[in-house]
């Protein structure tokens, strides 16, 4: 019976889904993002997501004031709506030469590859695959399954018609296998590396520890491939897309020590982004332990 319920709560949301992508998708980028943005900043703050948002937004900026963070809050579902809402038009998006769409260090970022690209969940990060696509770069991009299945098929749908024909499980052996296949054949890797893991390993972040995937350190200390840091960032419907200086990871004759010390630097490199657009991070899910959101 549970599981019966469960799939037609499943269902009921890949219909609201389908309506809402179809009737988004008769609709200009810009005016669907300033939609998606209205309607966010109504309805976030009623559902029981706002307390995950606020308590974040708490424990990673205690110095702020109860007026600033709310401010946070707010904008928060300004950019959750803009990027929820844009996802059934991204297909239409080209972003090089987009007026609307700025692009820094692509080229020697280029030059790099095959490499670990690394990025967290910032403004639309969907747009970070279309331009990897859009390049005509050999890359995989990690993928973890969502809950619904419905929709899941439906966002895989979605990111195929955007050009992505390869997308690898984040957990288990198959990601291994497909993984290790993808560097043999001088591919490069794309990994969104900034949300609770809990098969990772607990480090500091914002100061206090969090369960963090150390997948992506292992590879690259193994590979000795570049760990290449990308973040997109947007003001209403533009963007600017960033590509970073690898990150250096430090190397020991502890193995151990080593992956520790390299998911502290990227978690250290996210915290740092965060900290220039708080706002734009998504801060809907439990990042820290379940216990700090009671």
């Amino acid at each position: 019976m549970r599981k019966l319920k469960t799939k037609i709560i499943w269902r009921l949301e890949a219909l609201i889904y389908d309506i809402v992508s179809l009737f988004f998708s008769l609709l200009p980028f810009s005016f669907v993002s300033g939609l998606g943005a209205i309607i966010f900043k109504v309805i976030g703050p009623v559902t029981n997501k706002n307390k995950i948002v606020r308590t974040g937004l708490m424990i990673a900026f205690p110095e702020k004031s109860k007026e600033e963070i709310n401010n946070l809050v707010s904008k928060q579902w300004d950019s959750i709506g803009r990027t929820f809402a844009e996802f059934p038009v991204s297909h239409k998006i080209k972003i090089i030469d987009n007026k609307n769409i700025s692009v820094n260090g692509l080229s020697k970022a280029i030059k790099n590859t095959p490499a670990l690209f690394i990025s967290g969940h910032f403004s639309n990060w969907e747009i970070i695959l279309s331009l990897l696509i859009e390049t005509k770069l050999p890359v995989q991009i990690t993928y973890r399954k969502l809950n619904n299945p419905f929709i899941d098929s439906r966002i895989r749908k979605q990111r195929e018609k955007n050009g992505a024909r390869f997308l690898i499980q984040k957990s288990g052996q198959t990601s291994a296998r497909n993984l290790l296949k993808a560097l043999k054949n001088k591919q490069s890797i794309a990994m969104l590396n900034d949300q609770k893991f809990n098969q990772g390993i607990s480090v500091p972040f914002f100061g206090v520890n969090a369960m963090t995937s150390q997948g992506f350190v292992r590879l690259a200390l193994k590979t000795n491939l570049p760990l290449l840091p990308v973040i997109v960032t947007r003001k209403k419907s533009k963007f600017t897309i960033n590509f970073y200086e690898p990150i250096n990871l430090i190397r020991t004759k502890n193995k151990s020590l080593d992956v520790e010390n390299g998911v502290i630097q990227i978690n250290e490199f996210i915290e740092d982004r965060i900290r220039e657009n708080p706002d734009q991070w998504f801060w809907a899910h439990r990042r820290w332990p379940n216990l700090l959101y009671e």
